[in-house]
């Protein structure tokens, strides 16, 4: 069966936020763990590590990339890629999340398509990026 290409989930939001302490956020296992799931990641590539995603269980990934404080991404699960990117706007942050690997004819490890997860985790990440958002501007 052919790959069909899902498009990327993006979001791109401006964070009034110093870019180390939203790097701190999500390049960081106490960062990723506020905003997201807990997880023993750490920021070197190659490392492997887990999400904790609750009543999927633990979900294995590996960081792809870290280029400090601007890019950091990892693979989750066996699809997915999870890239996050920052760049200083005058003492802000803008921040850009993708979460892309969707492709119509594949499933999840737990055998839902991707057409449906991928509708889900649009409308999660939105909540989420609102969540960071929360945590980098106390």
């Amino acid at each position: 069966m052919a790959n069909e290409t899902l498009q990327d989930i993006k979001y791109t939001e401006i964070y009034n936020a110093p870019i180390t302490k939203v790097w701190d956020a999500v390049a960081t296992s106490e960062g990723l763990a506020a905003w997201f799931m807990p997880n023993d990641m750490q920021p070197v590539e190659g490392h492997e590590f887990h999400l904790n995603a609750g009543q999927f269980g633990m979900s294995p990934c590996k960081v792809t990339e870290v280029d400090p404080p601007n890019r950091l991404a990892f693979k989750w699960g066996k699809d997915w890629t999870l890239t996050f990117e920052l760049k200083d706007v005058d003492g802000k942050t803008e921040f850009t999340l993708i979460h892309s690997g969707w492709d119509a004819n594949q499933v999840t490890e737990f055998g839902a398509p991707h057409t449906v997860i991928r509708s889900n985790m649009n409308q999660g990440w939105a909540g989420l990026v609102k969540k960071l958002q929360v945590y980098v501007e106390v």
